[in-house]
């Protein structure tokens, strides 16, 4: 893994709503509510088949302003997604409601390089990128479909599906789906407060597929652990590789979900510690969640480049299911500590944000 490089109305609206109220005044008509223009532009169509606004996804971020939705017709959209930090509040939907109908994809590695010549590194493969705070996403697929065996000449595998690195997102009904790296729970600051709720989603890959040092929780997912092949005993991968500063309190919380595998028995550790810099202490719990054969019951977590998963901040709480027990290779937390690991208490920061449904 490599480390990441470092109101509703536009003024051009609020301008329009004040000429059209001007006008039912002097025409001496009752001011309403304005409900055309302005509040129709708010939801921007997208459709593959042209029935939209735009064919693009890009093409309707671009278009839209802070607080405005994206809705994205059933199809599949092959390009890179970037919403910036200025869309504050945007919502992306796929308008059908059902993720397998919307899908955004594309085949990008950290190996592969631009016109200039330069690899694009961890960040630059993610094929969706929100920066925006206040985000929404609900009812989309995002999938990176490299695939490492069809290039063997690259060497930097990391193909990062959905890179999250803004504070308050939200992304629900959701599949993210890549190999290594697809979901980067992002901090551009690493001790600053950047907060992201996945819930009733489903995230899948081989390879630290959950990883970054921003505060992320996992509610009621569906993980899949995909099978590379390994035989029993051996290694087809690793769920997680948080590296949060060890400032913070909290780093990653998978609660009340189910973790899914047709890989062989004890091929997949449940975490490392990715240790970048020397502030970064890993955090992760994972609690009532039902874990599959493929986790490596005796030691779940192991180190990482040297860095001991021992000094990381690794827990468990009453998981279940043929991958679940307890040993001395496997921390849990006490009733008395779980209280202060749950989905509210990860996200609620300094103003007491709580999205958890």
């Amino acid at each position: 893994m490599n480390e990441p490089t470092t109101h509703r109305l536009s003024p051009a609206r609020r301008r329009a709503a004040a000429v059209a109220t001007g006008t039912a005044a002097a025409l001496g008509l009752a001011a309403v509510p304005l409900v055309t223009q302005a509040q129709a532009a708010t939801v921007i169509t997208v459709a593959k088949d042209g029935s939209g606004q735009y064919t693009t996804v890009q093409a309707a971020v671009n278009a839209a302003a802070a607080g405005d939705t994206v809705s994205v017709a059933e199809g599949t959209y092959t390009e890179i997604v970037n919403v910036p930090v200025s869309k504050t509040g945007l919502t992306i939907k796929g308008a059908t409601g059902n993720a397998e109908d919307v899908v955004i994809t594309y085949d990008r590695a950290a190996g592969y390089t631009d016109a200039s010549g330069n690899k694009y590194g961890t960040l630059g493969s993610s094929v969706a990128t929100f920066s925006a705070s206040n985000l929404t996403v609900t009812g989309i697929t995002v999938r990176n479909t490299f695939d490492k065996a069809a290039h063997p000449e690259i060497t930097d595998t990391q193909a990062v599906a959905v890179t999250a690195q803004g504070d308050r997102q939200t992304f629900t009904n959701d599949r993210f789906i890549s190999r290594q790296d697809t979901v980067l729970n992002w901090s551009p600051s690493s001790t600053g407060q950047y907060r992201q709720y996945f819930y009733s989603s489903f995230i899948s890959g081989d390879v630290d597929f959950v990883f970054g040092n921003a505060t992320a929780v996992y509610d009621r997912v569906n993980i899949q652990l995909r099978d590379s092949g390994a035989a029993a005993g051996g290694l087809n991968g690793f769920l997680s590789a948080p590296n949060t500063s060890s400032a913070k309190t909290y780093g990653i919380l998978v609660t009340g979900s189910s973790v899914s595998s047709s890989a062989a028995a004890n091929t997949y550790y449940l975490g490392r510690p990715w240790h970048p810099t020397s502030d970064a202490v890993g955090q992760l719990v994972i609690r009532q969640t039902s874990l599959p054969a493929a986790v490596k019951v005796a030691g779940p977590w192991t180190d990482m480049s040297g860095y001991s998963w021992k000094n990381a901040r690794f827990f468990e709480y009453k998981n279940t299911g043929a991958g679940a027990t307890v040993n001395s290779n496997r921390p849990q937390l006490t009733d008395s500590q779980a209280s202060n690991y749950t989905a509210q208490k990860y996200l609620a920061g300094t103003d007491g944000w709580n999205p958890v449904r």
